[in-house]
């Protein structure tokens, strides 16, 4: 946090969000809000969790592509900044849910701007075939319709391309679309108020070691020199897995050493129900064996000679695709060796489930431990 305060701390009406879905742990929500961050929820569950935590509601934005009518009505409850609208249909809902308890609800309208990203093509949101956001095409229409309700305030525009992006150039490139979407408003007399540019800032999976900090200074920058904005604009942000991508590691230990006639298997007691992403989207996570470092004595093996060997690192449960990874080199391993699977923070204990009724992971601090 302190990183992103260094990056920003020249450039006014700059706003900073934290995406709860990344990582909703109270331990992690305490530290967020003494930074004074804001939240970006994508369901009801998130706003009631950041309620508890302490953060005010004027400074959570309410984004996802199917709000139901309990989400909207404790947002409007609750007064919270604005929510991200994502159709015209969602927008007579908001609407109808504030006219009935004597609101006017702030709105951004999430707009997709048809701008890829180099990165897994399950986590692209920004494209004409994703799911997400209003289309280009009928972007005029749907903030003329929003200006016409009556319990509904448009405030601004709401983009979001993609996740784990570290390719700067696409978000210049989203910064080029937005510009040519500003004339277009100016051409008609319209204004945005906020325009709110999603998140997406992508971490280390490689070496978290090296680069535990994500480039702060290169996203915003990439920003404030692109962006065109107008007299009074505010610019909002939706960060999550660069925040806390690298403040945690799945912690495992090894069950079993299988020799298969072509493979070798380190048998490990987490799994897919721990950290889903690399069966999700087939992403890579360094995996560290901790109990044959030199500083550690977790084991009577002796640590003078490493020897290292190839294996595929797999947990226990019923599915082929619970795989950690494949044809990975690490030092040779032993049965109760204890694994640290790096860079967890983002998606791991958040996307967790008990999924063969197995137990939820349970979560410490290092103080906790120490």
């Amino acid at each position: 946090m302190c990183a992103i305060k260094d990056a920003t701390k020249d450039m006014e009406n700059y706003y900073v969000h934290y995406a709860i879905k990344a990582n909703s742990n109270p331990m992690i929500l305490k530290s967020i809000k003494k930074y004074g961050l804001g939240i970006d929820c994508v369901s009801g569950g998130e706003m009631e969790a950041s309620l508890s935590a302490g953060f005010s509601a004027d400074s959570i934005v309410f984004a996802g592509v199917g709000k139901s009518d309990w989400e909207i009505r404790l947002g409007l409850e609750n007064n919270i900044f604005s929510f991200n609208v994502e159709s015209q249909a969602e927008l007579d809902v908001i609407n109808s849910l504030a006219k009935g308890s004597g609101k006017v609800a702030n709105i951004c309208l999430r707009i997709n701007p048809d701008v890829g990203a180099h990165t897994h093509s399950n986590i692209t949101t920004g494209l004409a075939e994703n799911k997400f956001g209003i289309s280009l095409d009928s972007m005029l229409e749907a903030i003329e319709y929003t200006n016409s309700l009556s319990h509904v305030n448009f405030r601004g525009l709401h983009f979001h391309i993609g996740s784990q992006i570290l390719d700067m150039d696409d978000f210049k490139s989203l910064c080029i679309r937005i510009n040519e979407i500003q004339n277009q408003l100016d051409s008609l007399g319209l204004k945005a108020d906020i325009i709110n540019v999603g998140g997406g800032l992508g971490i280390d999976y490689v070496n978290p070691n090296e680069n535990s900090i994500p480039d702060f200074k290169s996203y915003f920058s990439t920003f404030r020199d692109n962006l065109i904005l107008r007299a009074g604009q505010e610019v909002h942000f939706e960060l999550g897995r660069s925040i806390v991508g690298q403040c945690g590691s799945l912690i495992t230990q090894a069950l079993y050493i299988k020799e298969a006639k072509l493979k070798k298997f380190i048998m490990v007691d987490a799994g897919m129900t721990e950290l889903i992403r690399p069966a999700l989207y087939n992403a890579y996570h360094k995996i560290e064996n901790i109990s044959r470092t030199e500083n550690t004595r977790l084991s009577e093996i002796p640590k003078s000679v490493i020897e290292e060997e190839i294996y595929d690192v797999v947990g226990p449960i019923c599915e082929s695709s619970d795989v950690f990874v494949r044809d990975y080199k690490m030092p040779k391993t032993y049965r109760h060796d204890i694994l640290a699977i790096r860079s967890a923070g983002a998606y791991g204990e958040a996307m967790a489930s008990c999924y063969n009724c197995r137990r939820l992971p349970e979560s410490y601090s290092l103080e906790e431990l120490s």
